[in-house]
């Protein structure tokens, strides 16, 4: 029978309602596979760094100059900046109560995951996973420290997924204000640290999760892979830490074999191709006294209609237990 489910980092609802599956229509399991990346045209091959605004930084195991070939990842300006540390104040509203802007001020970055012209960080080998996940770390950082109240690390797979360029890639928005979404989970945290004299919210979930099963999918010795409680779409997965640590860009293990397990796990399960998806790294935001990182794996393989976008809760046709159960039958 349907459910409907809290999330208990979010507090967003979801249905849950495998039934609807076998309505006409109603799911269609699998994605075609991509097309192959045109190496010409790709700006973001080696020896086409001419292409890309001049890099802010490079992982060049041989040494070189910048903005040439060498680099195993590579970190540029955004060419079309959502952000902009220069970007003028808007002219005040005659309506201040009913109409409000700010400058959109912060920093936009592309971090070049690999020179390897693949599609899907799932496509890399594990080590150039975890060499890229220390890069998206070492620039969190680096904005972090230079004030940005929310550091936003992302990854845009396939044109499904919002992907304007096919080659791997991450975006860092560094922004100087915390979203309201990202605010509200900072608030569930300290809450629950609160009643618990102390608790952290995900470590606590982690652990509990892990006792009960049927949502785990994987664990290895720095994280634990789930499919959420209250997933909002089918085969969404949540990688945490083995140990609550509030910031992703704080020394200590990233998660990234576990990532790359898990994305290839999402490809054997969906007719061995890796679907489109987006994944964002969520970290403290400014003002959070509690919190734990983690990251957030949403493959797009249903539209949103008109009761997503209209209520914001989502209907789920594949119950979170159910893509766990085939998940941990997916290993390699």
């Amino acid at each position: 029978m349907p459910e409907v489910r809290v999330d208990p980092l979010t507090g967003l609802r979801a249905i849950i309602a495998a039934g609807r599956a076998a309505r006409p229509g109603g799911w269609a399991l699998g994605a075609a596979p991509p097309a192959p990346i045109d190496p010409e045209t790709d700006p973001f091959a080696e020896g086409h760094e001419d292409r890309t605004p001049p890099e802010t930084y490079a992982v060049r195991p041989g040494g070189g100059p910048a903005d040439g070939p060498g680099w195993t990842v590579r970190v540029v300006p955004n060419l079309y900046p959502a952000l902009d540390e220069t970007s003028p104040a808007p002219e005040p509203s005659h309506n201040a109560d009913l109409f409000t802007a700010t400058a959109a001020r912060g920093a936009h970055e592309v971090v070049v995951n690999a020179p390897d012209p693949v599609t899907s960080l799932g496509d890399l080998r594990p080590e150039q996973v975890a060499a890229a996940m220390e890069v998206w770390r070492a620039r969190a950082r680096t904005h972090a420290q230079a004030g940005a109240a929310c550091v936003h690390v992302l990854v845009n797979e396939r044109l499904e997924g919002g992907a304007s360029l096919p080659h791997t890639h991450a975006q860092i928005y560094a922004l100087d204000f915390v979203p309201a979404q990202v605010a509200r989970e900072r608030e569930r945290f300290g809450a629950y640290a609160v009643r618990t004299m102390g608790g952290d919210l995900l470590g606590d979930l982690v652990q509990e999760e892990v006792r009960g099963r049927t949502r785990l999918v994987a664990v290895d010795d720095e994280a634990v892979l789930l499919a959420p409680y209250a997933s909002r779409l089918p085969y969404q997965l949540l990688l945490a830490p083995r140990r609550p640590r509030a910031r992703f860009e704080d020394d200590g293990p990233v998660g990234a074999a576990l990532l790359h397990d898990a994305l290839n796990r999402l490809r054997r399960v969906l007719g061995g191709v890796m679907p489109p998806l987006n994944l964002w790294v969520r970290t403290a935001p400014r003002g959070a006294e509690h919190f734990c990182w983690r990251i957030d794996i949403v493959p797009r393989l249903t539209h949103l209609a008109g009761l997503e976008l209209g209520t914001g809760v989502h209907l789920n046709v594949v119950a979170p237990e159910e893509a766990a159960a085939q998940l941990r039958e997916a290993s390699g």
